[in-house]
């Protein structure tokens, strides 16, 4: 379930911009992908951690604005692992972007 209430304000007062997963990615893969129920600070640091915990994830950047999530992985990304851990930390992938 999403840290945030159905008029889109955090519940736990948190608003902190987009961030990036520690350590920063000189190579690897990039896949961008459409993830809806992000509307806070929280939730881009929650996604960020989340996904960022999975092995082989070397950056993960959350973009509020357009409800994106890029992920850098050191190979070919796992997009039903991706779509799991989005959906068990309260939001909803809904596939690759465009």
């Amino acid at each position: 379930m999403s840290c945030c209430t159905p008029d889109g304000s955090c519940s736990t007062g948190a608003a902190t911009g987009p961030r990036t997963a520690t350590g920063t990615a000189t190579a690897g893969v990039t896949t961008v992908y459409e993830v809806s129920g992000m509307t806070c600070g929280h939730c881009a640091a929650t996604l960020t951690r989340e996904i960022g915990a999975l092995d082989g994830v070397l950056a993960v950047d959350v973009d509020l604005e357009t409800g994106r999530v890029a992920v850098t992985t050191a190979d070919r990304p796992d997009d039903a692992l991706l779509a799991e851990v989005v959906d068990d930390a309260g939001y909803e992938l809904t596939g690759r972007a465009a």
